[in-house]
């Protein structure tokens, strides 16, 4: 586990939930971290750790994931409430320190709900770094062509056989070493997933902390998530960083980049899981585009 970061909870019982956080510490202004489908905050130390220098860095677990409570409600896991939850946080954080967020930074489904967290609390956020985010065409679902329906039917599929238990944590990297999903990840990336996306059970042996049918239910609400008819609600600049070799057309980023009102993309050179394949690719786009003046 790591051991030089502070773990915190924040309840809300009016949302039913907890969330826990990772503090990274870091004297600057307050950096928000949401983690993508899966994983957890912990999965974000390659980009949180160096981003101390210049930001108070503080990374939550979704509902579901992590350390977080896990919801059974019927539409715990649908997207709206993640975005919810990702507000409420800020919310909270922002009134510890008295100011905003000054930099929000999610992955994947991560960045998704960090854009429907913006488009409700607007006045939360001062810049937004989305990577990879989960954005589908601007379109009815009911005119969704075939193989998009056929992927997204896919990943529930994957997500709801992936196995939970192993005995100890030796035999998940034995297990996982020569995965697809894990092929181009730093080690130290692997090493965290490990130690951090797993909990200790009683008999000794080793479970997912992430649930297979929360990570299914997760990427089965996706497609009906709206998110384009809310991001022109988001005054702040945004920078979206598009995977070359991701799953994403960037014409799709670019639509909604025209929507935004301050908005830009970056073409970066790494598969979808930019923070676990080449985290300093995240650290320097970060960096420069909080360093840049809005063109909004």
């Amino acid at each position: 586990m790591i051991e030089d970061v502070e773990r915190r909870r924040l309840a809300f019982p009016e949302r039913g939930v907890e969330i826990a956080l990772l503090d990274w510490g870091g004297s600057g202004p307050l950096a928000l971290f949401h983690h993508a489908n899966g994983f957890c905050a912990a999965t974000l130390d390659l980009v949180a750790r160096p981003l101390t220098k210049h930001f108070r860095v503080i990374g939550m677990d979704a509902r579901g994931h992590g350390d977080s409570s896990k919801p059974s409600a019927a539409g715990a896991y649908q997207w709206r409430e993640f975005g919810a939850d990702l507000a409420a946080v800020a919310r909270a954080l922002a009134a510890e320190v008295g100011g905003r967020i000054a930099l929000g930074l999610g992955h994947s489904f991560g960045g998704t709900s960090m854009l429907l967290a913006a488009a409700d609390e607007p006045a939360l956020f001062q810049r937004l770094v989305l990577v990879d985010p989960v954005l589908h065409a601007p379109r009815a679902i009911e005119s969704w062509d075939p193989e998009r329906l056929a992927r997204a039917g896919s990943l529930v599929e994957r997500a709801s056989r992936r196995r939970t238990i192993f005995p100890d944590r030796a035999a998940a990297r034995e297990n996982w070493r020569d995965k697809e999903l894990f092929a181009d990840w730093d080690p130290r990336a692997f090493d965290l997933y490990l130690a951090e996306g797993m909990a200790d059970r009683p008999d000794g042996q080793v479970e997912l902390k992430c649930a297979p049918e929360v990570e299914a239910a997760v990427y089965a609400a996706g497609p009906t998530t709206d998110v384009w008819e809310r991001v022109e609600k988001i005054p702040v600049p945004v920078l979206l960083l598009w995977a070359q070799h991701g799953d994403f057309p960037r014409a799709v980023f670019a639509d909604y980049a025209a929507r935004m009102a301050d908005a830009r993309i970056q073409d970066v050179d790494a598969g979808h899981l930019v923070p676990m394949e080449q985290p300093q690719l995240v650290i320097d786009a970060a960096l420069s585009f909080t360093r840049q003046p809005s063109t909004g």
